[in-house]
């Protein structure tokens, strides 16, 4: 029997990071910017610590083919606001899905992570593409399947 037992609590400087891909092709918007947003964050690292960014790169490519579930694409609004009086912004899923559908992934996502200086450096490894040609083949990135997905059945 061991007595000594020791935590281990982890160093952000050697961190081994992986590249992973995403195709967002006939995926719903929620599960699969939580499911990034969880890699982002790097709880899938048996060594998560919660106040080190342990995660990993993600991409994810085909953006312009995600969708929405029930009737959310038609009523589903993105707001901002210029900072000058009567400056606040709408557009609708589909026009900003038509203009440009990283933005709506890239929201989805950053919203699931926290909201400090963490949470913006880990915002910073994701890559979001609207084709399904991306620029980091030379990180030799694997293929993540999205877990309990049921998008295969349609």
């Amino acid at each position: 029997m061991n007595l000594n037992n020791t935590t281990t609590i982890p160093s952000g400087k050697d961190i081994v990071r992986k590249w992973f891909v995403l195709d967002a092709t006939n995926k719903t918007l929620g599960r699969l910017a939580s499911e990034a947003a969880s890699v982002l964050a790097g709880k899938r690292n048996p060594l998560y610590t919660p106040y080190i960014d342990m995660g990993d790169h993600v991409i994810v490519i085909n953006a312009e083919k995600i969708h929405l579930t029930g009737m959310k694409a038609g009523q589903k609004l993105y707001r901002r606001y210029t900072g000058f009086p009567g400056g606040l912004r709408e557009e609708s899923f589909v026009k900003l899905l038509a203009r440009r559908p990283e933005k709506i992934l890239e929201e989805a996502i950053k919203g699931m992570l926290p909201k400090s200086k963490l949470g913006r450096q880990m915002a910073t490894k994701l890559k979001v593409y609207k084709g399904a040609d991306h620029p980091h083949y030379a990180q030799q990135p694997v293929a993540l399947e999205l877990v309990g997905s049921n998008s295969e059945k349609r």
